[in-house]
């Protein structure tokens, strides 16, 4: 018999940070409002949200604030399907890191797992199945508390990549210490609310959480299937909008 596929409902994308290494892109904007070929990275991701079924948001806010929230109104009020969502702003006046920020807001989640993403992330999907769609299907809350998407560094060519872990042949991972891994953490995951339990009030970073998880034998992770640009750096962004936006551009973002 095949397993009942339940896509989570919610999710949290991590959006308060400064965005230092984006400089100048980023010294009158967020890092989320950031366009690639016309569209914002953070739109992009509640597109790829709204289309797997994810219904609530929780977006956290700190450096340009209020010029983020208004970004984001304005989708919820004015893009397709953004009037579906019902959208939370935990608005950090001392910035909580990866893993205290997302605590402060575990009371939206209840007791479901829920996607969390990082607000500058930008990926492309394969046509036959998205990559939260992926994440969804192989989800097991028996034996994972998280399942992350990895990128091969092999495919990484227009932005620097990082080897964060490696991933072993029962789909656990490992994590380099020495970043000699053969993958890049993406920063786009289900989690378990409970992997949050026993975490410190005020800022923690949710690397701590995912040791923890890979101590304990339920962190998972699978390879994405398409591509996954790791925006830092100003070459980073201009390598990638040169893709995208010129006229001769072979790929589209998905």
């Amino acid at each position: 018999m095949s397993k009942t596929v339940i896509h989570p409902s919610r999710a949290f994308i991590l959006a308060a940070g400064h965005g230092k290494r984006l400089r100048p892109y980023t010294e009158q904007c967020a890092k989320p409002m950031v366009e690639i070929a016309g569209r914002s990275l953070i739109w992009r991701i509640l597109d790829k949200l709204v289309a797997d079924y994810v219904n609530e948001v929780v977006v956290n806010l700190h450096y340009k604030a209020d010029l983020l929230r208004e970004h984001l109104e304005d989708y919820c009020l004015n893009q397709p399907g953004g009037q579906s969502l019902h959208m939370h702003f935990s608005h950090e006046e001392t910035l909580l890191d990866t893993g205290g920020g997302v605590r402060k807001m575990l009371p939206v989640f209840g007791e479901e797992p829920f996607y969390v993403i990082a607000g500058d992330a930008f990926w492309t999907d394969p046509a036959e199945e998205t990559a939260l769609a992926r994440l969804a299907r192989l989800w097991d809350p028996e034996r994972m508390d998280i399942l992350t998407l990895l990128q091969p560094l092999s495919r990484m060519v227009l932005t620097q990549g990082a080897g964060d872990y490696d991933l072993l042949p029962d789909g656990r991972v490992r994590r380099s210490r020495e970043k000699s891994g053969a993958y890049m953490w993406t920063n786009i995951r289900i989690n378990t609310p409970e992997i949050y339990g026993g975490s410190p009030e005020g800022a923690f970073s949710f690397l701590e959480l995912m040791d923890r998880a890979e101590a304990q034998g339920r962190f998972y992770a699978i390879e994405h299937e398409g591509d996954w640009h790791h925006i830092s750096r100003p070459e980073d962004l201009e390598n990638v909008r040169r893709e995208f936006e010129t006229p001769t551009a072979k790929k589209k973002p998905a």
